[in-house]
């Protein structure tokens, strides 16, 4: 006689698929991106924008300790959505890759090459016993060249590039508003006061009387000089005035 097979007998190891082809360790990790503060990226006509919420627990946190956002290379940011340690972890590794890069070939690495070596990372924490998913999603954005771009890369490995995205809690939502009010020909500007407008109008009533200059972490990659650069706590004062 054939007892049904619960699904907790596939989701031990991350070695075992189901028997509909699903491999559940990678699911809960895409599960610990959902619980993680949303951030989004976006391509604009003269640079690419990081954005990003940071839930202050206190008035007595150090803001960088907490950031969200990071410098990879002159010329490339990155974000991340989950596990704060997981991310610090992937965060240094393509600062390695960048600056191995660069000693190699004499140029600064491409986003796309960059996105790939990091998903291939993340991939093989897929296949093997003994190891975890890691349970973060990235954006990584930069400029080579004239050519702007922005990557996303999941936990399953796998790598997409996108003119505007989010990640973390309220992705659809995020993208919902992007897919309806971005367009490629925005100005870095404008694009900065979008991607406030998208994190401010999903968040919950409560979590939007929390938005400050102190709480949203911003940085930008302009195409002119191809230098990337935080924005600093005034300066996002000055566009979340544009956004409330």
């Amino acid at each position: 006689m054939m007892y049904p097979v619960s699904p907790q007998a596939y989701d031990r190891a991350i070695t075992v698929f189901s028997p509909d082809g699903r491999l559940f360790q990678v699911e809960y990790a895409k599960e610990a991106v959902k619980r993680g503060s949303p951030a989004l990226g976006m391509v604009c006509k003269d640079g690419v924008v990081l954005a990003a919420n940071r839930f202050m627990m206190n008035n007595l946190l150090v803001l960088d300790s907490v950031r969200k956002v990071h410098l990879i290379d002159e010329n490339i940011i990155a974000t991340s959505s989950g596990l704060a340690a997981d991310a610090r972890r992937l965060i240094d590794m393509a600062r390695v890759e960048a600056q191995k890069h660069r000693i190699t070939y004499s140029e600064p690495i491409s986003v796309l090459e960059l996105s790939r070596k990091i998903a291939d990372t993340i991939q093989i924490y897929t296949q093997y016993g003994g190891i975890r998913p890691f349970g973060v999603s990235m954006l990584f954005a930069g400029v080579n060249d004239s050519l702007l771009s922005l990557y996303e890369v999941e936990p399953s490995g796998a790598y997409t590039g996108y003119y505007a995205t989010g990640i973390g809690s309220n992705k659809e939502a995020v993208e919902k508003y992007l897919s309806e009010h971005y367009n490629e020909n925005k100005s870095l500007e404008d694009g900065i006061v979008l991607a406030l407008e998208t994190l401010f109008n999903v968040a919950g009533e409560e979590e939007a009387k929390k938005f400050s200059e102190q709480s949203l972490d911003i940085a930008i990659v302009n195409k002119k000089d191809k230098k990337a650069k935080y924005l600093e706590p005034a300066e996002i004062k000055k566009y979340l005035s544009r956004v409330k």
